[in-house]
């Protein structure tokens, strides 16, 4: 029995003492192989098909979801009235994007173009394609304004042009048309008689440059050097930075392309991205920690400051002449047309934008932009990219087409740009970088507990053995021995006994 436990002892105590060490140099080593894989996942690789895959070909579903702000009376704002607006939608259109002319270059950097393709979704649509929406005519209401500060004959010229072409301040028109091109005469006058105006012909839309289309040719790093670089860009159509605004700072091009951020990020990290849409470079903030499908994520926002005007953040005076704060005018990098960005219904923008235009309601929910992204690995997991269009339109004295309108940023559009990690590609996904590196972190918390438990249990077997073992030997020493007789009598009587208790 003593024996027995003794084994059993020293058994615990070998398997203890290995869990125990191994355990402590999990601890040590188990971080350091997490942080291993995640930088061979992370880096753009052809042969880390799980990244490069994601990277090149992004296999989450993106959608592209469109709202129009209706102008209810539009007759009314020719009269110098306030707009009265409603929003329609959303027109849910799937994404494609696909990288191609992919070039790794031997300083760690690899260009691409990536291209996109966009499709109806109308089983996510509130409606057609087909559905009308009455909007103010973007080409003829922004020239208007473009040639406020021209000499007297030249808006003669426009205004009899106008009348010859039956131009309409304000449009009815399919959806479909507004986004992806309707025929426009004022198009075709304006290639023959002032070539260069405007850079492109045959139909004008919305979004006539988007499907189909690359957003140019990026350079980024690979990360095959420094991880904390990986993502980053190193320049957009072979520019470091832009041309656009007034200072170097807005002219920057920063962060990555805005897909993925290099890993290990922290509270304290940024999302910085350069957007060619919004001609510029935009930097989003932490908020929150959360999850999503069981990954943990940080959630990132867009600073109040994001568009705010250079009187409210001196750092933004590069991107003016501006307005209210809250919207940025892009008219330098969408050929001199007042047009502004902003977050839908102007949210986080100056109140007195509310004041001018009638059904506008913005809240953080719908209108807030957010990316949830998981903090190892720089990968998002759920995103919402939100951003609105607005045209600047007024009276221009000399123009008949602007009537009495009164000074207006009049929203047109606002869309969100949402995708998603799901299926298969989150499967392998959780698995590869989130249970592994869990299982090694548990392993490495809990194989030190259990060995010292085994230690401390076969320590106790141990003294019970040596406890037991005493006590046996105390107990052995204290027995009367029994004293073999040698007299003769004694041993004829023991003799007799014996021989009585066989018969």
């Amino acid at each position: 029995m003593a024996t027995s436990k003794g084994k059993i002892a020293i058994g615990l105590c070998v398997t203890g003492l290995l869990m125990t060490v191994f355990g402590i140099v999990l601890m040590f080593v188990g971080p350091t192989v997490v942080n291993q894989q995640v930088v061979k996942n992370v880096q753009i690789n052809p042969n880390n098909e799980l990244s490069y895959t994601m990277w090149r070909d992004i296999p989450v579903p993106f959608f592209m979801s469109i709202y129009f702000f209706d102008v209810l009376n539009p007759e009314e704002i020719l009269m110098g009235e306030k707009p009265m607006v409603q929003q329609r939608g959303p027109y849910v259109y799937r994404e494609f994007r696909q990288k191609t002319n992919i070039t790794f270059h031997s300083n760690n950097t690899v260009s691409y173009r990536e291209y996109r393709k966009y499709h109806f979704f109308r089983n996510m649509s509130v409606g057609n394609e087909s559905d009308e929406v009455t909007q103010p005519n973007m080409l003829a209401l922004g020239a208007a304004v473009m040639m406020e500060d021209q000499p007297d004959w030249m808006k003669i010229i426009m205004t009899i042009t106008f009348n010859q072409l039956n131009v309409k301040p304000f449009l009815k028109l399919r959806v479909e048309d507004l986004l992806w091109g309707y025929d426009d005469p004022l198009v075709d006058f304006l290639n023959k008689w002032f070539p260069g105006t405007i850079p492109f012909s045959g139909k004008f839309g919305l979004f006539a440059d988007f499907n189909n289309s690359n957003t140019g040719l990026f350079t980024v790093h690979t990360g095959a050097d420094d991880i904390r670089k990986v993502h980053m860009v190193d320049s957009w159509n072979g520019l470091k930075k832009v041309s656009y605004w007034n200072s170097d700072q807005c002219n920057m091009i920063n962060g990555t392309a805005g897909q993925m951020w290099p890993p290990f990020m922290t509270p304290e990290s940024t999302l910085p991205f350069y957007s060619p849409d919004a001609c510029r470079s935009m930097e989003l903030v932490y908020e929150k920690p959360g999850e999503v499908s069981r990954i943990p994520v940080y959630r990132f926002i867009a600073p109040k400051t994001l568009f705010a005007n250079g009187t409210v953040y001196p750092p933004n005076e590069g991107f003016c002449p501006c307005r209210e704060s809250g919207i940025q005018n892009v008219s330098t990098c969408r050929y001199s047309s007042p047009t502004f960005i902003s977050s839908p219904h102007f949210y986080n923008a100056d109140p007195v934008l509310l004041q001018t235009v009638d059904g506008l309601s913005p809240n953080e929910e719908e209108h807030g932009l957010f990316i949830d992204i998981h903090p190892m690995t720089g990968i998002p997991m759920n995103c919402s990219i939100r951003l609105q269009l607005s045209l600047y339109i007024k009276k221009v004295s000399g123009i008949s087409l602007t009537a009495n309108i009164a000074p207006v940023v009049l929203p047109m559009i606002w869309f969100a740009e949402s995708g998603y990690i799901d299926g298969p590609v989150l499967t392998t996904f959780y698995n590869n970088l989130v249970l592994i590196p869990f299982i090694l972190k548990f392993l490495q918390y809990m194989l030190p507990v259990v060995g010292i438990l085994l230690l401390v249990i076969s320590l106790i077997l141990g003294l019970y053995d040596k406890v037991f073992s005493c006590n046996l030997n105390h107990s052995s020493a204290n027995e009367p021995k029994q004293v073999e007789s040698n007299s003769p009598s004694e041993k004829l009587t023991n003799n007799a006994v014996i021989h009585e208790v066989h018969f």
